[in-house]
């Protein structure tokens, strides 16, 4: 495959390298709470870097001091493509101003042999924001590490459970960092969106994705992602993945949203940050 190009580079995070170093340094000066233990998974949000970047920098933050990884699995919401199961960028990279993210095509070849709901199909991946805004922490925190790039299409209970299953079975006896890509409630006001989070955040704390899917399923499928998480199925699926693999506790690291930047709180988007693992402590 070719290289994917960089979507949104330039117009939701700066489209230079020392630009870019500059905003995501300054998100990861900020983080001064990390689990001491190993990291299985983080959960982080994938809106514009001005807006998310201070809360997704708690995530890779805490990912980085629990290194190293082998490769980093990336599964994120499909905003724009329509389409049954889950679509891998097979091989290649993915282009990013730091550097390309280049594609570890034999772990995505394992994901294809071990479920038929993954399918190598790059044509979703190119418009789509939320694995490339995950990026810019990956190339400056886990430069050398690969990624397995995947984007979750209806997320249906089926592609959810079999998707995380796939997911264990690929990761399992090495080090891999499991990366789920969602922002939560969406354009409600803030005390509202406070709420609705709260919801998510208490099943990501208890790791628990089996609340998180029922909660999920409460509502219907097209305003699941406004009430919820938009990328409600990659974070259930990585949290299941991740408790197959080991992980036994979540640990919610930072939650913030877009009123928080823009002042503005009648309509806000909420973000996440949370690792799962095996935590001893917090320093």
């Amino acid at each position: 495959m070719p290289n994917r190009p960089a979507a949104v580079a330039g117009t939701w995070y700066p489209g230079t390298a020392g630009a870019l170093l500059r905003d995501v340094d300054a998100y990861l000066a900020e983080v001064d709470v990390t689990p001491r233990g190993h990291v299985h998974a983080v959960i982080a949000p994938h809106a514009g870097l001005m807006f998310s970047g201070p809360v997704g920098a708690w995530a890779y933050k805490a990912a980085a001091a629990a290194g190293p990884y082998e490769a980093a699995i990336l599964l994120g919401p499909s905003h724009f493509v329509a389409f049954d199961g889950v679509a891998l960028y097979p091989d290649g990279a993915f282009e990013c101003p730091l550097g390309p993210a280049t594609i570890d095509a034999a772990l995505g070849a394992r994901l294809l042999e071990a479920s038929d709901v993954i399918h190598a199909l790059p044509s979703p991946h190119r418009r789509e924001h939320s694995l490339e805004m995950q990026l810019p922490f990956l190339k400056r925190v886990l430069p050398e590490v690969p990624i397995v790039p995947l984007l979750m299409g209806f997320q249906t209970r089926e592609t959810i459970e079999e998707t995380a299953r796939a997911l264990a079975g690929a990761a399992s006896g090495r080090r891999v960092l499991l990366v789920a890509s969602t922002d939560l409630s969406h354009y409600f006001d803030a005390t509202t969106a406070a709420s609705l989070d709260a919801r998510v955040r208490d099943a990501v704390a208890a790791l628990d994705p089996d609340r998180l899917l029922q909660l999920f399923e409460q509502y219907p499928e097209g305003e699941r992602g406004r009430y919820v998480a938009c990328g409600g199925g990659p974070a259930i699926a990585v949290m299941s993945a991740a408790r197959a693999l080991g992980a036994r506790t979540g640990r919610i690291l930072k939650y913030a949203h877009s009123g928080d930047v823009s002042g503005d709180n009648t309509a806000v988007v909420g973000y996440l940050a949370a690792a799962i693992g095996t935590f001893t402590d917090v320093h």
